[in-house]
Parts: structure tokens; sequence; C-alpha cells
């Protein structure tokens, strides 16, 4: 009985250790509460690591540019206060939940994460007003919908991994399929505007219309035969 106990015991902590823990110097919050913390903080320390062009298309007020991806990246968070908060966002979420372990780990004491990035910042309504307009208007938008067949609308990053995933069968699809349905591939990076429009807050998203109208919508990895099962 004491053996099968410790035998317990040991297969327990082996695979708790090997899910790896959140530090609970780590926050992970909503757009809404991110906002606030950041009101609430005098001189907030605000990292976005995103790349610098795409901090160049638009960030949050205040914000220093520490892309996560440079060799750098260690080097250029040394000069931040690790006793203070300090808050750290990407597009959707993903690199800026590595920077969060790193700044963790390199000592940083409170790290607020914010869950979902910039999509799900611009989707609150909480981004600076940009009357610029980037990448494909509505009006251009609305002729890709113009037709008798139904439009696939894939919405994907280049840095996505689920969207490099995708990508293989979506092309294919887009070739194999296209007396059926149109299926058009939009940059998120390079139509923001649109993406605001449409409220898109997560990568991938597909959108699938008949007749200009939505009929289905998905977002997160989709599989070729799910989509398939929507296009048939």
């Amino acid at each position: 009985m004491k053996i099968n106990n410790l035998y317990l015991f040991i297969v327990c902590f082996i695979a708790f250790s090997c899910t790896g823990q959140t530090s609970p110097a780590i926050k992970t919050i909503d757009a809404s509460s991110y906002s606030e913390k950041i009101k609430a903080t005098p001189n907030a320390q605000i990292l976005d690591v995103r790349t610098p062009e795409e901090y160049a298309t638009g960030h949050i007020e205040n914000s220093d540019n520490v892309n996560w991806l440079s060799n750098s990246f260690v080097l250029r968070t040394d000069k931040y206060d690790k006793t203070k908060p300090v808050f750290v966002y990407c597009k959707s979420g993903g690199r800026s939940a590595k920077a969060a372990d790193k700044l963790a780990e390199l000592g940083f004491k409170t790290i607020y994460n914010l869950d979902g990035g910039m999509l799900k910042w611009e989707a609150a309504g909480l981004a600076k007003p940009d009357t610029k307009i980037i990448g494909i208007c509505s009006q251009e938008y609305a002729e890709l919908l113009n037709t008798d067949k139904e439009v696939l609308i894939s919405f994907y990053a280049p840095w996505c991994a689920p969207c490099k995933k995708m990508e293989p069968y979506i092309l294919k699809m887009q070739k194999e399929m296209s007396d059926k349905v149109v299926i058009v591939r939009l940059n998120a990076d390079e139509n923001k505007t649109i993406m605001q429009e449409l409220k898109i807050s997560e990568l991938p998203t597909l959108l699938l219309y008949k007749n200009k109208t939505i009929k289905w919508q998905k977002s997160g990895f989709t599989s070729e035969e799910d989509i398939k099962k929507q296009l048939l």
C-alpha cells in the first residue's frame, strides 16, 4: 500500500513538473482591466513586445517598443524598475505571455499581460482613433462578396502559428474549389481597418458568406475537414 502511494506521488510530481508553473508575479487580464490598471499606475511601464513594423501601425499610448524576437530583449528590459508594475502586450497574447515569463525570471515583481493583445484592445474600442485607412476599406471588402458563389474570407498573420499550419490546405482549397467558392486570404497586419470594423479579435478567423451574409464564422485553428463541411 505504501509502495503504491509512493508511486502515485512520484507520478503526480513528475506530471506537475512537466506542465510547468506560471509565476505568481504574472497576471493575465482582459483589455478593460488592463486599461484601468494603467490609468491607476503613475508613469506606467508599458512594453509593446511586437516588431518595430507592427508597433509603427499603432500602439498603446506611452508604450515602449521592446521586441521579444530581438536578441537584445533582456538587455533592453534592464532599464525598467523591477519593483514597480510592468505591462506587456503583443498582437494576440502569445509573444507577451513568453515575454512575461522571461520578465518574471529576471526578477520583475508584478507583471500585467494583456489577454488577447492588441486585437482584444482594439475590439474593445480602447485604441486611439485613427482616420487613416490601413489596407482594404469597407467598400473594397464589400466588392469581394459581390458574387453568386460562397465567399470564404481567411484572416491570418505571418507570425501566427495556427495560421501557418492552416495555410497549405487553405491555398490548396483556393485552387481546387474555385468553381464552388471564392477564398480570399487577408493579412491582419496589413488590413487593420477592416479588422477593427468587423471587430475581429482573434487569429486565425474565418468568415463564410452566402449572398453577402455571414453563414459561418470560426476563430482559432480549424481543420481542413471542418472547413470543407461548411462548404459542401
